[in-house]
């Protein structure tokens, strides 16, 4: 839709779109979580914004986010996946995570999410984890950086303590139960050939599987960019018009452009469509 139309034309159209759908796909990115405070790392600016001590190393997220760093210094690494982790543990979801819910809920088959955030907001929103694809895996579990088997759980013991002036882990490093190896999380990392996707794949079978059930599906993207367009490629991919909302690279060939945070997008779509 171009750029062109009326936001509150856009809006009544995106609402049209979900009258009268028995599911709904919600494709999400890093900028859904912005809204709850969340940096969304983007560009080595935000990165470095969010993580000054990495600014003053002159170390990208792609070189701080990769298998190698914790060979090579396996503190720094968890300084930094040790932070995350606390903060996705202590950040609560905005209310438009509750307005996604509440849309899913009024259809037949409800909502399924498919995400490349790694963070848990979905399951701390309430959403049903059978229903939750994550593409990228997620920083609540963990894995063996071998890695000596395929296992793969829960980092609910794992209480990381970080000195965040040097981002360095400063409590006792996780290490893999089975063969006492560095734990890592198991999350898709940059130039990842360790990374154990069975979790993952399990997620995305259910998925297809809540997929063939629909007779009509609608999907609603937020806060996903092209920079890694694995979200965008999953939304595209449907072959129904697609809702897009994203303050910065909204245009979509085949479906309604929002050109909004996720929060004030998801309130507007939500009046829209009866819910407020």
């Amino acid at each position: 839709m171009p750029s062109s139309v009326p936001p509150h034309e856009a809006i009544e159209r995106a609402a049209a779109l979900l009258e009268g759908a028995d599911g709904l796909l919600i494709a999400a990115g890093a900028g859904i979580g912005v809204d709850s405070g969340l940096p969304d790392f983007r560009g080595t600016a935000g990165f470095w914004r969010a993580y000054p001590a990495l600014a003053q190393r002159r170390l990208p997220f792609h070189e701080v986010a990769c298998p190698d760093t914790f060979d090579a210094d396996p503190r720094l690494a968890w300084g930094f996946y040790g932070h995350r982790l606390d903060l996705y543990r202590r950040t609560r979801p905005h209310h438009g995570f509750a307005l996604l819910r509440a849309l899913g809920e009024r259809m037949a088959h409800g909502s399924f999410v498919f995400t490349s955030n790694v963070d848990g907001q979905f399951q701390q929103a309430g959403f049903d984890g059978d229903r939750i694809a994550e593409c990228h895996g997620s920083i609540h579990h963990l894995q063996c950086t071998r890695p000596c088997c395929d296992a793969i759980w829960p980092a609910d013991g794992f209480v990381p303590q970080v000195d965040s002036t040097q981002c360095l882990l400063t409590s006792a490093l996780p290490y893999c139960p089975r063969c006492g190896a560095l734990a890592r999380p198991n999350i898709l990392m940059f130039g990842d050939s360790a990374w154990i996707d069975a979790r993952t794949g399990q997620q995305c079978k259910r998925l297809d599987a809540w997929r063939r059930k629909l007779g009509r599906l609608a999907v609603i993207e937020l806060g996903a960019g092209m920079a890694i367009p694995s979200v965008r490629r999953c939304a595209e991919a449907q072959g129904v018009p697609v809702i897009r909302v994203n303050p910065r690279e909204a245009q979509v060939d085949d479906g309604v452009s929002l050109a909004m945070e996720a929060l004030a997008g998801m309130q507007a779509l939500a009046k829209a469509a009866g819910l407020s």
